[in-house]
């Protein structure tokens, strides 16, 4: 059975060459190359982040007013909490009730919900992957306006890589499954 980190797409470049056509037309070459399928989008780190708050702050809200706990058991129970449901829920829905209000679906490898233990191996890992990264930027030339500064972004890939599980959007699965279904 395919993988979809074994799948490959065709992708056709157009290059310039130093040639015109008769009309003064710049002539290209095409190249055809094939790629590594990528079933994730673009941005995807911070909707998970998000994702993850949201799955977070229901359980934060009910340790914290309503059993009046502390600040800091109720953080801890809260993230035993999301582990928790959110390997249940993964396994068996294939989403989070973040990762659905953001339309992300966690598949593993074959394009299934992946099992329960990939699927508490991911979790548990999402919390020690969770570290922010900060880069440095520069405006465009024309962004006269804007200031450089410091970006603060989230890497949460790690966890899906050790798992071999995918974050993806759930109008993406049909590309997916029509892609894993096509013979070699």
């Amino acid at each position: 059975m395919k993988k979809i980190s074994e799948l490959k797409i065709k992708k056709i470049i157009h290059r310039p060459t130093q040639n015109f056509d008769e009309e003064g037309k710049r002539i290209y070459n095409a190249f055809e190359y094939d790629l590594s399928y990528n079933p994730t989008h673009i941005g995807n780190e911070r909707e998970r982040l998000y994702a993850k708050i949201i799955d977070l702050l229901p359980f934060f809200l009910l340790f914290q007013l309503g059993f009046h706990m502390i600040f800091f058991a109720s953080l801890l129970l809260s993230i035993l909490s999301v582990l928790v449901i959110g390997t249940i829920t993964e396994s068996t829905l294939g989403t989070t009730v973040g990762k659905k209000f953001f339309k992300l679906k966690v598949i593993d490898d074959f394009g299934k919900n992946p099992k329960i233990l990939k699927s508490a191996l991911r979790n548990f890992l999402s919390f020690i992957n969770f570290f922010p990264v900060f880069s440095d930027f520069e405006p465009g030339p024309n962004e006269y306006w804007a200031k450089s500064g410091t970006r603060l972004n989230f890497s949460m890939h790690l966890n899906n890589q050790i798992a071999k599980t995918f974050i993806v959007k759930e109008d993406k699965i049909p590309e997916i499954k029509k892609l894993l279904a096509e013979k070699k």
